[in-house]
């Protein structure tokens, strides 16, 4: 049976419905097939995540604009419903109303549901003055230590006792504003010192913040609710204690990984796509590898932000781009490395990836190698030799970005690759195969 045939069997195959996704679902995708047309690009997941546990911060209701429907943020619906508020959802806006927040606590449950659920515990011990919460889960790229996180609100005032895996966490008063330098610009630590100081008493001066266009997002956020935050997006930022914040209305910006996802599937099938509503300033350090590919890429629109957009025109076969380093922004996004690998496997000649920011983010080689792919990997370091045409395959996502790589080079495959494991897909991006369905891929989505 087709994938177009199977796709009519199965039309209700939808990302999210409000249950989780069963693991025996997969995406069933035939190669070969050019992709054109247009797409819109949802709102940023890694945006997203931590602005919906800062609305607890003021007490109020905000209303959440342009939030994508991701497993990610239905569990940090569920922490904050746990927490005491209303939420309600709808037409891509996320209503909050923290004004019946009660608890200070997150269950191990909910805990493990995601990476990004720390970022509740700054917010949490400045709404509350304590927390108790245990260490979060989501992928399993290496060691992620949340010392950084845990040293800067001790610097804030914030006692912290670490007793078998939980994090039993009190204020003596209101936090103390206070200069923190971070040993690395950890962007988790910075939204926790955000959020923690946003309310604190005096001046916190964050030295070597992550700068990342999230991080940018949830100051604009902070700020729209009356926190007085400057120098967003630079190594030096500045938040004045306020006395308390109200709620606002806030539009999530484009997600940025999500956008060079969609380029790089488009230019694995040389095809030509236009995304709308996307941000071509946020992935400048991308598109020189898209250049050096041999695609064409145009921003479009008037500035930045939500309202811009994005063409790319890909040859008949990529070349190979010669190395990419993953560094934190504005360097090369280590969330992008597996998408423009799987580009790589077949273009022509041999790429190179270093990556430095995680030590385990190159899981989904080995599956790339079940589809034909020819990868070696030395540590940090993976060297891929384009061949001229990958296997359809059966293959499982390892993680997030991972499971992007796998639909990305399953569109260039011969044959049929089906692709399981899709609740770490399903974390990140809302409707991909609806997406690529709309720009003339053959994927659907089964079972489950």
């Amino acid at each position: 049976m087709s994938v177009r045939a199977l796709a009519e069997q199965f039309p209700a195959a939808a990302l999210l419905q409000g249950e989780r996704v069963r693991d025996m679902a997969k995406l069933v995708v035939e190669g070969l097939h050019k992709l054109n047309g247009e797409a819109v690009i949802h709102g940023a997941k890694n945006s997203a995540l931590p602005i919906l546990a800062a609305t607890i911060l003021s007490g109020d209701v905000s209303e959440i604009s342009n939030c994508p429907r991701l497993s990610d943020v239905a569990a940090t619906q569920a922490i904050l419903r746990h927490l005491g508020c209303r939420v309600e959802e709808g037409d891509g806006r996320v209503l909050v109303d923290s004004s019946g927040m009660c608890r200070s606590d997150i269950p191990d449950s909910l805990m493990r549901e995601m990476r990004s659920s720390i970022v509740f515990l700054g917010a949490i011990a400045a709404r509350t003055g304590q927390a108790q919460l245990s260490f979060p889960g989501g992928c399993e790229l290496g060691p992620r230590p949340i010392n950084l996180h845990l040293a800067a609100l001790r610097r804030l005032g914030l006692e912290i006792e670490e007793e078998r895996g939980r994090l039993n966490c009190r204020a003596r008063g209101r936090l103390r504003g206070t200069a923190i330098t971070l040993e690395q610009p950890s962007v988790g630590a910075t939204e926790n010192i955000l959020m923690a100081s946003a309310t604190a008493q005096g001046t916190t001066v964050i030295v070597n913040a992550a700068r990342e266009p999230e991080i940018v997002d949830l100051c604009a956020y902070l700020n729209a609710c009356g926190a007085r935050i400057t120098g967003a997006g630079e190594g030096t930022v500045v938040i004045e204690g306020v006395d308390r914040l109200t709620g606002c209305r806030h539009e999530v910006i484009p997600d940025r990984i999500e956008t060079v996802t969609y380029m790089a599937a488009t230019a694995v099938t040389g095809g030509r796509v236009r995304l709308l509503r996307t941000d071509p300033d946020n992935i400048a350090s991308v598109i020189p590898a898209f250049e050096e590919a041999g695609c064409r890429v145009e921003g479009t629109g008037e500035g930045s932000g939500s309202g811009g957009s994005l063409i790319l025109e890909a040859p008949a076969r990529l070349n190979r781009v010669k190395s990419v380093l993953t560094m934190p922004y504005p360097g090369f996004p280590t969330d992008a490395q597996a998408p423009i690998m799987a580009m790589t496997c077949t273009a022509s000649g041999t790429s190179l990836f270093v990556e430095t920011i995680f030590d385990s983010r190159y899981r989904h080689v080995d599956e790339l190698s079940r589809m034909g792919a020819r990868i070696k990997v030395e540590g940090r370091v993976a060297v891929v030799e384009g061949v001229e045409r990958l296997s359809g395959a059966p293959v499982e996502c390892t993680d997030l970005r991972g499971g992007a790589a796998l639909v990305i080079a399953a569109l260039a495959a011969e044959g049929e690759t089906e692709i399981g494991e899709l609740r770490h897909l399903d974390r990140g991006y809302e409707g991909l195969e609806a997406g690529l369905s709309g720009l003339g891929a053959a994927i659907c989505r089964i079972g489950g």
